[in-house]
C-alpha cells in the first residue's frame, strides 16, 4: 500500500484496492508498506504497518535507540520542517472539517527552537514487569521468559508493563544519571518494583523537574512508609547527584498513581524550584502545573499577549488560569487581571506567584466560571475587555461557551492543546464573534500534539 498524505493525530492515509481510505499509524507520506487492517468500517478502515517495503524519500534516521518501542517521539523519522508543515495542515483541516467556519489566513506555525532536551518535567514508572519486544521474545524461542523489573515509560496500551529507558532525549541531565543510578541501587539492594495487578512492591514512580534556571527537583514515589529503606537510598542519591536542588518523597498506598491528594515530604532543599518566563519567576513544587516546554511556553504566551492587544487599560479575565502563568505574563499590559480556575490548590499557587512578582492588580478565584461571573461580580470587578481561555484537551463545556457569549467581551483569545475540540467550540462562538487571527504553536517536537491560538473579536 502506498501512503499518500498525512491525516491527523499521527496517522497517514493510504487506499485499499477498492479505493477505501485507510488510516495508518507510524508511517509517513511516500512510504510503501504492508498493512494489517485492524478496523474495517463502511467508509474507512484503520490499520498498522507490518512491513516497510520502500521508505519515503522524506524519512530520516531516528536519533533515539528506544524509537518505536517506548511510544514517545513517534515522528523522529520525519524531518522537523515536515513535522511543522503537517501540524499546520492538521489545524487547518480540523477547523474546516469540524468547525465549518470562515477562517482568516493562518499565520505560520511557531516551531520550537529546541527539538530535543526541551522538557522541564518527566515522569518514570517502576514496574515488576519489563516490556519485551516481539524480537526479544523470538530470540528466547521456547525458553521461559525471565522475570525482570523495569524503570522507564509505560508500554503503549499496557498499564502494567514498562519499557526500560537507558537514555532519553527529552530532558537535560542529570535526568538520565538519576534514573540509571536508581535502577542500579534498587537492583543491588533487591528493592521490589511495583506490581500493578497485586498492588505490591516498594518502588512506584520517579518525577524529575529541571528548570532553565539550573535547579533540579526530584520526587520519588514509594508504596510503603519505610524510613530504614528510604533514607539510605535518598542519601545515596544526594551524594551521587549533587546537582539536585530539592529532593522529595511521597508515600502512595493507593491503587492509582495520582499524588494530588497526598502529602509530599521534603527530604532536602526548599521543596520547590524556580522557573522563569521573561522576567517573571514561578515557584514549582512537585504538584504544580507548569508548561513542560519552558522556552516554547514563552513563545506561546508572547503570541497570546500579542493577540490580546493589551494597552494597559483593559480588564483581562484569565479562564482555566491554573497557577496564573498566562495572566501574570500579560500583567504589565493590563489594568486588572481576574483569574478563575476550578482547582483550589492551583489558585493558591497563582496568588503566591503574583505576590512573588509584585503584581498587585491580579485577583484569583477558585470555582466554576458561570457561578463566579455574576452581575454582582461584574459590578465589583468590571466586565472583561479581553478574555483568555486555555482549557484542557476536552475543550470548553457548551455551558461555558454560552456564558462567554453572554459576557460579550470585545476580544477572546482561545489557547488550545487540541484543535479538534477548539474547532467545535469556535463553531459555537462564531454566532457572535469573528475569527481574525490564528497561529499554531509546536510545544512538543517529534509528536503529533499541537497548540493553537485564536483571536475572536465581537462582531455584533
Amino acid at each position: 500500500m502506498a501512503i499518500n498524505t498525512y491525516a491527523a493525530e499521527g496517522k497517514s492515509i493510504g487506499n485499499m484496492a477498492d479505493g477505501k481510505v485507510v488510516f495508518v499509524e507510524n508511517v509517513i507520506p511516500g512510504d510503501i508498506v504492508d498493512v494489517r487492517i485492524t478496523k474495517n468500517k463502511k467508509s474507512y478502515a484503520e490499520g498498522k504497518m507490518t512491513r516497510l517495503i520502500s521508505p519515503s524519500p522524506l524519512r530520516v534516521t531516528p536519533f533515539c535507540s528506544h524509537f518505536g518501542v517506548c511510544g514517545g517521539c513517534k515522528w523522529q523519522m520525519l524531518p522537523y520542517n515536515k513535522q511543522l508543515e503537517y501540524k499546520q495542515q492538521q489545524v487547518a483541516d480540523q477547523m474546516q472539517r469540524i468547525g465549518h467556519i470562515a477562517l482568516p489566513e493562518m499565520e505560520p506555525i511557531a516551531g520550537s527552537a529546541l527539538q530535543t532536551f526541551y522538557r522541564n518535567k518527566l515522569e518514570f514508572t517502576f514496574s515488576n514487569k519489563r516490556y519485551r519486544t516481539i524480537d526479544e521474545i523470538n530470540i528466547l524461542g521456547d525458553a521461559e521468559v525471565p522475570h525482570e523489573q523495569g524503570l522507564g515509560f509505560h508500554a503503549p496500551g499496557l498499564f502494567d508493563k514498562v519499557v526500560p529507558i537507558d537514555f532519553c532525549h527529552l530532558q537535560n541531565e542529570p535526568t538520565n544519571k538519576i534514573r540509571n543510578l536508581l535502577r542500579e541501587y534498587t537492583t543491588v539492594h533487591n528493592l521490589p518494583y511495583y506490581d500493578f495487578r497485586a498492588h505490591t512492591g516498594y518502588m512506584r514512580n520517579l518525577m524529575i523537574r529541571v528548570s532553565t534556571t539550573g535547579e533540579v527537583l526530584v520526587n520519588l514515589v514509594l508504596n510503603e512508609d519505610d524510613e530504614a529503606t528510604r533514607r539510605p537510598m535518598l542519601e545515596y542519591l544526594l551524594k551521587e547527584v549533587p546537582e539536585i536542588s530539592t529532593l522529595c518523597y511521597t508515600i502512595n498506598t493507593k491503587w492509582n498513581d495520582s499524588i494530588y491528594d497526598l502529602e509530599v515530604h521534603t527530604f532536602s532543599g526548599k521543596g520547590f524550584i524556580t522557573e522563569k518566563l521573561e522576567e517573571y519567576t514561578f515557584n514549582i513544587s512537585p504538584k504544580s502545573f507548569f508548561q513542560t516546554n519552558t522556552t516554547q511556553a514563552e513563545n506561546l504566551y508572547r503570541i497570546t499577549r500579542d493577540f490580546a492587544g493589551l494597552t494597559g487599560k483593559e480588564v483581562l479575565y484569565d479562564l482555566y488560569c491554573g497557577t496564573g502563568s498566562i495572566g501574570i505574563f500579560c500583567s504589565k499590559n493590563a489594568r486588572k487581571i481576574i483569574g478563575i480556575e476550578v482547582v483550589e490548590q492551583a489558585i493558591e499557587d497563582a496568588k503566591l506567584n503574583a505576590a512573588q512578582n509584585n503584581i498587585n492588580h491580579a485577583l484569583f478565584y477558585a470555582g466554576d466560571v458561570s457561578a463566579i461571573c455574576t452581575d454582582s461580580f461584574f459590578a465589583e470587578h468590571g466586565k472583561p475587555d479581553v478574555i483568555i481561555t486555555d482549557p484542557p484537551r476536552a475543550g470548553m463545556s457548551e455551558k461555558l461557551v454560552q456564558q462567554l457569549l453572554k459576557m460579550r467581551a470585545p476580544k477572546i483569545v482561545y489557547v488550545s492543546c487540541n484543535p479538534a475540540t477548539q474547532a467545535r467550540d469556535l463553531a459555537l462562538l462564531t454566532v457572535d464573534y469573528t475569527i481574525t487571527r490564528m497561529r499554531p504553536v509546536d510545544m512538543f517536537p517529534h509528536t503529533h500534539h499541537i497548540e493553537n491560538v485564536v483571536l475572536l473579536e465581537w462582531a455584533n
